[in-house]
């Protein structure tokens, strides 16, 4: 018998995975893919692999730099309100920006996409998101990873993974030896909730029985849905240009303020013996926080420890050279604010000084 002669046999497609479907996104991409190349990566996805030429970049003794993340919730809401275009320059962000902060230059990237349906244009939309996020990081996507899962994934619904590679020379990796007592703290604002705090978010936002498509209370001028899915900055260009501009030993540590806030993040890049204080009067919250603190009732070392509250970078700074720096941030399009200073370690490697403006 042959294979045309099983009338009743069953089909991958009949068990919910399209195929043709998957060939289509790949080729419907490719010109997305294509608009994100760099030196040290020309070829066409499609392949088995990725491919990347550390000496076409420039690097002549690299350290890699490796790091992976997803969005979270956050896709809860891209998926409830049909809004899939800028999801995919969170999924960078959140791995670009843990690249970045130990002085490397994030070079490619690559995507997990998984669903329990492929929907024409949806798949789409998310490339094109994680296209302009490695546009904006200065990386180049890949590759990736699309997995249509019936029964695992309901209907439609989908997640996300990232995984960036980047590279530094020898020695000039973050943060550097030395950090002491008396350096200067500055903190670059975030563009709201940017990618953690969304399972609190959405809680937050059932108890207030708003519909994602009900005008934000705090920016009337769009919807709610529209506020929360505002992307997460990426920090990658004005911090290279940052620390090129002013040399080694300037910029001594960058922290990424995502989970975990404040408390969490900044001791990451502390030496033994040092603390930091922070003063959050110098914090100019978005008023996405300050609605989220009253419709929910979030006490302040809640909101310290789940949001990043307006700060989405933190950068230490040699005290003598804090003026290049922010000139440096400055003309890079930055508005860095004067945070607070490096201490010696008390009882807590974190200490707050003032209020959040909420």
């Amino acid at each position: 018998m042959t294979t045309g002669e099983r009338q009743n046999g069953m089909t991958y497609a009949e068990a919910g995975v399209d195929i043709d479907a998957g060939n289509a996104m790949v080729e419907a991409i490719k010109p997305l893919v294509r608009a994100t190349r760099r030196p040290g990566a020309d070829a066409e996805i499609g392949g088995f692999g990725g491919l990347f030429d550390l000496k076409a970049a420039g690097f002549r003794d690299p350290i890699l730099v490796a790091a992976n993340d997803g969005v979270g919730t956050k896709v809860k809401i891209a998926i409830e309100t049909g809004r899939h275009a800028t999801i995919g320059i969170d999924l960078v962000a959140m791995c670009v920006n843990d690249i970045i902060v130990q002085g490397a230059e994030p070079l490619f990237f690559l995507d997990y996409y998984a669903t329990g349906k492929l929907v024409p244009g949806v798949g789409a939309d998310i490339v094109k998101g994680i296209a302009e996020g490695c546009r904006q990081a200065g990386c180049a996507l890949i590759g990736g990873e699309t997995a249509e899962m019936p029964g695992l994934y309901d209907g439609a619904d989908y997640d996300l993974a990232g995984f960036a590679v980047g590279a530094a020379e020898r020695g000039a990796l973050l943060p550097v030896p030395g950090i002491a007592a008396g350096d200067v703290v500055l903190g670059l604002p975030s563009s709201g909730v940017h990618s953690n705090g969304f399972s609190l978010v959405r809680r937050i936002v059932a108890a207030s029985g708003l519909g994602y498509d009900a005008p934000a209370p705090f920016a009337s001028s769009v919807s709610l849905g529209e506020a929360l899915l505002e992307p997460t900055r990426i920090y990658v260009k004005p911090l290279l240009a940052a620390l090129k501009q002013t040399g080694p030993g300037a910029i001594k540590a960058l922290a990424h303020i995502t989970g975990g806030g404040f408390p969490d993040n900044l001791p990451r890049v502390l030496p033994d013996g040092v603390g930091i204080a922070i003063d959050l009067d110098a914090v100019t919250a978005p008023p996405v926080f300050g609605w989220l603190a009253r419709q929910g009732n979030v006490a302040e070392a809640e909101m310290l420890r789940t949001f990043n509250c307006g700060i989405g970078m933190v950068v230490v700074v040699d005290p003598a050279r804090v003026d290049a720096v922010s000139q440096a941030l400055n003309a890079a399009g930055e508005a860095p604010v004067h945070l607070g200073r490096i201490t010696p370690r008390g009882e807590a490697p974190v200490t707050f000084s003032g209020r959040l403006a909420l």
